[in-house]
């Protein structure tokens, strides 16, 4: 990247850096403070905020969508909190010992991440501050933590490797864009959407906490699942119906 490229970055990039600098240490205390209230080892934290900073990486190309904006915005910010919250989750993968109070405290995070994903959206529209990095940024921490929570219930031995669907949905939906461009095309904003995700993240969370054991949560994981499979498919037949004709 050009000097003239960095240029007209920098407002943007440091109000980022601003922001990571706010919420960074914040995400690295909640991980010390779970490592040592649930007597975790320290490679715990140490996952965890390379999880964070692997997510982070990922999206940071994408910051220049959110010009003209030059500043990261309150909205962004609460994302980046929802974020690494997924990292805290993600800590925990590979580590098959789960104690009923962490399972609790996973479950809670869900559901404050969930209860930030409305805020962000609301502080998004009202302090104009939306963006299409914006929206990716928003969209991409859904998705990993879904993948992120699928994977601690097949973990916990909730329900099966088919449970992992629940995540993956989203890249393979991706990834065969490559292949079919039709697929990548824009959607529509659909409320229905927004409900499968959040429907299939509070399934997921609640199948972590210790009175939900199976069936129970083989069903109610299948139930998400299925919703979840269902509005893809809706997606990819209303882009199927719209796509441009072959040259």
């Amino acid at each position: 990247m050009n000097r003239l490229t960095i240029s007209p970055l920098r407002p943007l990039i440091f109000s980022a850096l601003l922001h990571l600098a706010i919420v960074l240490p914040l995400v690295a205390g909640l991980a010390l403070a779970l490592a040592e209230t649930f007597q975790l080892p320290v490679g715990y934290a140490l996952q965890a905020l390379a999880a964070f900073a692997g997510l982070l990486l990922v999206l940071l190309p994408f910051l220049p969508q959110h010009q003209p904006l030059q500043r990261f915005g309150a909205a962004n910010s609460v994302t980046l909190l929802r974020a690494g919250m997924a990292a805290l989750a993600a800590g925990l993968i590979g580590r098959t010992d789960l104690p009923p109070g962490l399972a609790w405290t996973l479950a809670a995070l869900a559901g404050i991440a969930l209860i930030l994903d409305g805020v962000d959206g609301w502080l998004a529209r009202r302090g104009g501050w939306q963006s299409p990095f914006g929206a990716r940024f928003d969209m991409e921490v859904d998705a990993v933590f879904i993948l992120i929570l699928a994977a601690l219930v097949h973990q916990a031995d909730k329900a099966g490797g088919w449970v992992l669907l629940s995540g993956a949905l989203r890249y393979g939906f991706v990834a065969l864009g490559y292949l079919l461009p039709w697929l990548r095309q824009p959607l529509p904003p659909r409320w229905r959407r927004q409900a499968a995700c959040v429907i299939q993240t509070a399934v997921l969370a609640l199948c972590l906490i210790p009175p939900l054991v199976p069936p129970w949560t083989t069903l109610l994981a299948a139930g998400a699942l299925g919703l979840l499979a269902l509005s893809f498919t809706v997606d990819t037949v209303w882009l199927a119906r719209h796509a441009p004709p072959a040259e």
